[in-house]
């Protein structure tokens, strides 16, 4: 006796949608390794990967991509599954561009403080938001949500880690390393990540021990964050019912895709840090970064001055992990950043004793 529960249409429309994602990263060319300007004489070099020339904008372009892929291959997503994620934006901007490729309803679950930008970056894709006051019920809520209405819950937390093909295929660990081979220090001694996920840091770190490389991952957290304590108190159960002001990373809670064996270090960043060091590099690069490249800068200069102070060479690797286009009402107005009771002007005299001799407080 056999059974058989296969739906030809529903496998052709399968094929046909995971084709369709795959030619959208076949038509994307790979993102932009910028070399930071620091003193040659120092004999270190930075650079920042420019995840923001995504066509969504951001690093979690990749992650949405991954994401649907593992979910179609997977049969979690049919023809008229409406998909649901919990999100502070970023994320929530990818996964709704990818959905609309596919015809699908794609419906973001965040807190109500995000960002006025992000919430229209998401409905111009196609998407809806779905505001809760608690951020720290989100996942809960998303999960409610997608049972009600017969959907999938993507889960990018549990699920980024084990989506992205660590081993290569063009993920950003590989991109990376083959982007550095023609540079004076073409293996980088640091890569410095923020967690959201985690899924980021997961790849590199598995990638760098697959090929052999030397490379360090250094995860930068906010203040705020779950992660740095839990991982200073290796307490996976750390709760701190905060999360982050900086969007994007920082959690209130350990997510599953985090892991913390393959982290070399972690950095705890004040918020104002982060802020300062964004506007500093903005103003170095031309351009205006976001609040969680400013957090990964702030992690690089740290690690730049301890490898400068011990006489090192190499090279440091961050993520412009999106534009700051996105923050002009909160991150880049001076309102906003004193109604948080943010004082950036210490950092920024931090930052600028950095740049002109190298150091950095202990």
């Amino acid at each position: 006796m056999s059974v058989e529960r296969c739906d030809d249409s529903a496998r052709d429309w399968a094929r046909n949608a995971i084709a369709l994602v795959e030619a959208d990263a076949n038509r994307s060319a790979d993102t932009h390794l910028l070399p930071f300007p620091l003193p040659a004489a120092w004999g270190i070099d930075l650079y920042l990967k420019d995840e923001s020339s995504h066509p969504t904008g951001s690093l979690k372009h990749r992650l949405a991509r991954s994401l649907f892929l593992y979910a179609l291959c997977n049969g979690w997503i049919g023809p008229q599954t409406t998909v649901v994620e919990a999100s502070s934006g970023s994320t929530a901007v990818s996964e709704a561009y990818f959905a609309r490729m596919l015809g699908l309803p794609f419906i973001a679950v965040m807190p109500a403080s995000t960002s006025p930008e992000k919430i229209s970056l998401i409905e111009f894709q196609g998407g809806r938001c779905h505001l809760v006051t608690d951020g720290t019920t989100v996942v809960a809520e998303a999960q409610r949500l997608a049972a009600d209405l017969g959907g999938h819950f993507m889960d990018q937390f549990t699920h980024a880690e084990r989506a992205t093909d660590w081993r290569g295929n063009n993920n950003i660990a590989e991109s990376i390393h083959l982007q550095l081979a023609m540079e004076r220090h073409p293996v980088p001694t640091w890569i410095v990540v923020g967690a959201g996920t985690g899924g980021t840091s997961a790849t590199i770190g598995r990638y760098a021990r697959y090929r052999r490389f030397p490379t360090k991952v250094c995860v930068v957290d906010p203040e705020g964050s779950a992660f740095w304590q839990a991982y200073v108190a290796a307490d996976w159960t750390v709760v701190t019912g905060k999360g982050s002001r900086i969007e994007g990373i920082g959690r209130p809670r350990v997510e599953p895709s985090f892991l913390p064996a393959v982290v070399d270090r972690m950095v705890q960043v004040p918020d104002a840090a982060s802020l300062a060091a964004m506007r500093a590099g903005s103003a170095i690069l031309g351009r205006r970064l976001g609040g969680s490249t400013g957090t990964n800068l702030w992690g690089a200069f740290g690690l730049i001055a301890e490898m400068l102070a011990a006489g090192r060479t190499g090279s440091v690797v961050t993520l412009i992990c999106d534009g700051g286009e996105r923050y002009a009402d909160t991150y880049y107005s001076d309102r906003w950043v004193s109604d948080q009771g943010l004082v950036l002007a210490p950092h920024t005299t931090t930052i600028e004793a950095f740049l002109r001799d190298g150091t950095w407080p202990d």
